[in-house]
């Protein structure tokens, strides 16, 4: 976590929710550094970065009433920012393409899903993040947008070898920094670090399906 930044405090996030228009102002101000951490980790460019982010602000100003736990704020807000991402992948791919894959490709939870389950969101932007860009974009349209290997060659104009060969990479250093990220002192799983285990899918947090039910 970016130590110069915290999220917003949750007795600001209610007040927010309350309605006091100077806490809201603060909340989304607050948010913001995250929010765009996030979009960085998981859009395939800088400006489309730019604009699920501010998407997501714009949504967390207007509905932040909605959200029905103060403690689900980070990961609400990762899953706007995810699935507006989403959105801007899918219109690269040619119409044809996506009709097949949605009704090709095989059901199966992705690795940044079954990551999610045990770790902070935070931490594994950070590990997105970090990647080479090229790598990112395989990782991100393979793993966490769920398209098949073949539309994600296809979009980013590489050969089937050549995207499996990146998606390997970027997988394996993913791995290898939330190992490495766990065994430090302080971490998850290394000496002082607490069981903490926040997991997006709550039920107390939002859905996958649109914006999210906060």
């Amino acid at each position: 976590m970016n130590q110069r930044f915290r999220w917003p405090e949750e007795r600001l996030i209610k007040a927010a929710q309350d309605g006091d228009v100077t806490s809201l102002t603060s909340v989304v101000r607050e948010s913001q550094p995250h929010v765009r951490r996030f979009a960085l980790s998981l859009c395939a460019s800088p400006q489309d970065a730019e604009d699920a982010a501010q998407e997501a602000l714009i949504i967390l100003y207007r509905r932040i009433g909605t959200l029905r736990a103060t403690g689900a704020l980070a990961s609400w807000m990762f899953r706007i920012v995810r699935n507006e991402c989403l959105r801007q992948v899918r219109l690269l791919v040619p119409r044809g393409d996506e009709a097949s894959a949605a009704s090709r490709a095989p059901v199966e939870p992705s690795a940044e899903d079954a990551v999610l389950h045990g770790l902070e969101v935070a931490r594994i932007a950070a590990a997105v993040g970090a990647l080479p860009r090229d790598q990112r974009q395989v990782l991100i349209m393979r793993d966490v947008q769920g398209l098949p290997g073949r539309v994600v060659a296809h979009s980013l104009g590489l050969s089937s070898a050549a995207m499996k060969s990146r998606l390997h990479r970027a997988r394996a250093t993913v791995r290898h920094s939330l190992a490495t990220a766990d065994r430090l002192p302080g971490g998850p799983g290394g000496p002082g670090g607490g069981a903490t285990d926040r997991r997006p899918g709550r039920a107390s947090e939002p859905s996958d399906r649109g914006e999210g039910r906060p």
